[in-house]
Order: structure tokens, then sequence, then C-alpha cells
């Protein structure tokens, strides 16, 4: 099967499948769509594969072993039952780490997310990656069936488990209390909403995440680090009202716009990934938290 190169695809073939991605599309409309990009030397299946995401790209194994790792259980005030979650922390360290909530996108916990929290956990802190799908009986094994389940979810309700990952982790025994919070797409609005709900948070991170109401901004006490998409029209467009709210608030933000990537540029399992956004935005984001966490 001939290899695509990213640059190879039109922009359309992007939006198509962020569409999919946020269920705005079935997949039997995103099939019939892509079909007929399948031109010339791309066949239907080749751009599926290209598309898709590919969890063997994973930078930190879960067997690491400069990590502690390992998955544990929590009350979901809301949802009924607990939340699993994975919980990551440099190994052999006697000391007290500061937090940070990894928060997923609209699929449950799935290994990019996990990987991603222990590349926190690598850079000094104690990491915990919630998996808001557990009341459903947790993250299926695809991201398909996933988007189905978080589908079933109240976003509210899934909110409170979040506010109560912080909770845990606040009181965990190897935690030194201070804590952030970073997140990708819904995880972005998630990490907007705790700064507006959890008034002791000392860091928001949101990834292309969508905004609070204006109503409730003045509640935000966290400083933030916004990170977007140039091509991301869909969550762009709220931004300019949030920022104008923000700053008429004075609140504490500093926010990036990426030129020329897509919503999900920091996921390296995709074609939508940029990896010089990916790694900047990653740089900053951990210079935020050393900074607002020590």
């Amino acid at each position: 099967m001939k290899e695509i190169k990213k640059e190879e695809i039109q922009q359309e073939v992007f939006d198509l499948y962020d569409d999919y991605a946020h269920s705005r599309i079935d997949r039997k409309q995103f099939i019939g769509r892509l079909t007929t990009f399948a031109i010339g030397g791309l066949t239907l299946s080749s751009l599926l594969g290209f598309i898709m995401p590919n969890y063997s790209k994973i930078q930190v194994k879960a067997d690491d072993s400069r990590l502690d790792s390992e998955y544990i259980n929590y009350e979901s005030p809301k949802g009924g039952g607990t939340i699993k979650a994975l919980i990551s922390k440099r190994n052999n360290l006697a000391k007290k780490f500061p937090g940070v909530i990894v928060v997923h996108e609209n699929r449950g916990l799935n290994p990019h997310i996990e990987d991603v929290s222990r590349r926190a956990a690598l850079e000094g802190f104690i990491s915990i990656a919630p998996d808001a799908l557990s009341p459903l009986g947790g993250y299926p094994g695809s991201d398909d069936e996933g988007r189905v389940l978080q589908k079933k979810r109240d976003k509210n309700e899934m909110l409170e488990d979040f506010i109560a990952a912080y909770a845990f982790l606040k009181d965990h025994p190897d935690c030194n209390g201070k804590i952030g919070v970073v997140g990708f797409c819904f995880g972005g609005w998630i990490s907007n909403m705790m700064a507006v709900k959890v008034t002791d948070l000392l860091a928001a991170v949101p990834y292309y995440g969508g905004q609070p109401s204006a109503d409730v901004v003045a509640q935000i006490k966290t400083p933030l680090l916004l990170h977007f998409a140039e091509l991301d029209t869909r969550v762009n467009k709220g931004w300019p009202a949030y920022e104008a709210r923000l700053s008429e608030l004075n609140k504490d933000y500093t926010a990036y716009i990426y030129p020329k990537v897509n919503h999900g540029f920091h996921n390296d399992t995709t074609p939508r990934y940029d990896k010089e956004a990916a790694e900047l935005s990653w740089r900053r984001t951990i210079s935020f938290f050393k900074e607002h966490l020590k």
C-alpha cells in the first residue's frame, strides 16, 4: 500500500474527520464522504489507515521503569459507582509531587491520554488521568465505541467526576496539594470549567477547548494557558468573546494560536499531529505548571 504523505491530503479530509470525531456525522456518512477523496493513487482503505488513530505511536510505555503507575478508583459523585484513573509518578524519589490532572477527549481514557499522563509524570508531577466512561464500563478499546458511550453521559456530571479527581489527588499522600489541570478538546472544556468551579486550582491548560459562558468567567481565579489551532474554526469562533471577558475582568491568562495546524495537533497518534506545535505547546505547558505549582 502506498504510504500517504500529510501534504498530499486536502484540508477537507481533516475537516471531515473532525466532523466525524465530534459526532456531527455518523460513520456511514463519514465513509461515504471520504470515498470522494479516494482518487488517483489514493484508495479508501489507505485514506482510512492514514486518518484514523494509530496507538502504536506511544512515547512513554505503560511499563516504563522510571515510573510507578497504577490504576485506582475513586467515588463518582454524580455518575454512580467509581471512576477508574491512571496515577503515575517518578519512582525512587522520596518526596511529595505537585499534581496534574489529565483530561481526555470525547472518547474516554484511551492509550494516547494515558501516554500524555505518563509524560507529565516524567516531568516531576504526580499525574491522574480519569476515565469518565467508568460508570458505563470504561474505555471500550476503540475510539468509535468510546464516542458512542461518552454521548450517553451528561457533560456536567462528568465535570463533577473530574472535580472529584482534584479532591482525590489533593489528599494523596504523594501529592503536595498544589494541583493543575490539562485537557484536550472535551478535556479543554473541562479544564476551563474547573478553573470556574475549583477556587484553589492553581493552573489550567485547555487545549482547543470549548469556552465557559460569559456569566461565569468572573468566578475564575486560576491562571490560564490556552492553546488553539489556527485551522480549528469550530472551537476558535468562541475565543474572541471569551478573551474579551477575561481581559475585561483582568484575569491571568496567556493564549497561543498555532499557525496552519488543525484541532488535535498535539495528538501524535493521528495525522492532525504537528510535531513543532505539539512540542512547543507541551514545553510551554510544563513550564507553566512548574511556575504555578512550585
